[in-house]
């Protein structure tokens, strides 16, 4: 029996080890889905605190419990940042972030120093699936190669595949196990050693040809909500200048029964997909001499909205003789979306560095995140701000960046002197809200 066939038993009698590679939010809910079946699971991270955190018991992400992590090292879940016990698990699922560089260019670094640094470590008759989200060809070219060096042949002593993560935070109705897991394999013989380890953890599988097929759905996924939300944020701005409250527009056209899709506007996009992924396509279209410019224009226009919220802002404030320098300005909600404590890539993190950089005094509220995280390009030493009457009176401007569900949003309308509200939650009737 070849080795990959003897891989095929493990996972299918549940006996397969499985490795994954970033315990954020990706890979944590994966590896608990995992342990949740019955699978053998081990953590590997670089971050101390979080591999510390995970073998005591507790989370660091909001929506997984103490309890959920403590059910899962029953099964046998454990983290560890030492990644020579690569060579004890059967499956790598590599699950690191895949960011821009300063000049807005794929920055895969995470992904090639995670396996450089398995790379001595890993054995005939294991599987290596990538799923950061990234450019097509990169399992291809930047993978595969580093498989090769260390003499293995792919799809004969060892499987190589690609299925993009698909998580979506907060949301009520799809879990891990219930989001439809796309896949796609170097060789045929690794598509079927992916289908069946996967299918452990997750209710229905999607095929597809090879990797760059894999690649490129996921790109296709999210470039295509960037481009409808870049249309209605540009929609917003039109509507706007005309007097009109864009969000009355948005729910009559979604009465329609057929041919249109509501797509909310707001103040830029966030989350680690939405404002990134279409560049690591256009980047890489430019190798095939093809200019993406409508899904290029779709990000200018979405990456400009924390600059409009800014004008909108120093508009209302001079309305009412004031200058943003010198104001005090409440950002509300930090995160990405509303009812998570995820902040990359948040636009309101943009908007506060705008407004400081104007000589506003910027705090902020949000009681899914307490205290201002560490971010590469932006250092705010600031808690959040509990909301009560004093507190919210005491500012000159409120900006509405995130509606969480847990603002009371009757008493900042009743208290606040002014909110310039991006996500259409308050009565623009009221003369001290403005749409932004």
């Amino acid at each position: 029996m070849s080795v990959l066939h003897a891989l095929r038993e493990k996972i299918q009698h549940h006996q397969a080890v499985v490795g994954i590679y970033g315990l954020g939010y990706v890979g944590l809910p994966l590896a608990l889905r995992f342990a949740e079946v019955g699978v053998k699971v081990i953590g590997f991270d670089i971050d101390t605190n979080k591999v510390e955190r995970l073998n005591s018991g507790q989370s660091y992400i909001e929506r997984i419990t103490p309890h959920q992590i403590q059910q899962a090292q029953q099964q046998g879940l454990e983290a560890t940042t030492d990644f020579s016990r690569t060579q004890a698990v059967d499956a790598i699922i590599i699950c690191v972030p895949t960011p821009l560089d300063a000049h807005r260019q794929p920055d895969l670094s995470f992904i090639t120093n995670t396996v450089d640094a398995m790379l001595p470590y890993i054995r005939a008759g294991q599987i290596m699936s990538l799923e950061s989200t990234t450019w097509p060809g990169t399992t291809d070219e930047v993978l595969l190669p580093r498989v090769q060096s260390r003499g293995f042949t792919v799809g004969h002593d060892f499987a190589l595949v690609f299925s993009p993560e698909r998580e979506d935070p907060g949301n009520p109705d799809y879990g891990t196990k219930d989001i439809p897991k796309v896949i796609g394999g170097t060789t045929p013989m690794c598509l079927e050693l992916g289908v069946a380890l996967y299918e452990q953890a997750i209710a229905r599988m999607v095929p597809v040809s090879s990797t760059r097929a894999a690649e490129m759905t996921k790109l296709l996924e999210n470039i295509h909500r960037s481009v409808n939300i870049g249309l209605v944020n540009e929609m917003k701005i039109v509507a706007d200048k005309m007097g009109i409250n864009i969000h009355e527009v948005i729910d009559a056209a979604a009465t329609k029964p057929f041919g249109f899709v509501p797509y909310k506007p707001g103040p830029g996009l966030g989350g680690h997909c939405i404002p990134i992924d279409p560049f690591y396509l256009t980047w890489k279209a430019r190798e095939y001499g093809v200019n993406t410019r409508f899904i290029e224009l779709a990000g200018e226009i979405n990456h400009y909205m924390p600059q409009w919220v800014v004008s909108k802002v120093a508009d209302a404030l001079n309305e009412r003789g004031k200058a943003i320098k010198g104001s005090q300005i409440l950002v509300l909600g930090l995160a990405y979306k509303k009812n998570i404590d995820d902040s990359r890539e948040s636009p309101a993190v943009e908007i506060m560095d705008l407004l400081q950089d104007k000589g506003a005094t910027v705090a902020y509220s949000d009681p899914h995140i307490p205290e201002f995280p560490k971010k590469r390009d932006y250092a705010f030493d600031l808690k959040s701000v509990p909301l009560n009457e004093a507190s919210i009176a005491h500012y000159d401007c409120i900006v509405l960046a995130t509606d969480h569900d847990a603002f009371d949003y009757e008493l900042l309308g009743r208290q606040a002197p002014l909110i310039v509200d991006t996500r259409g939650r308050f009565n623009s009737s009221n003369i001290n809200i403005i749409n932004a």
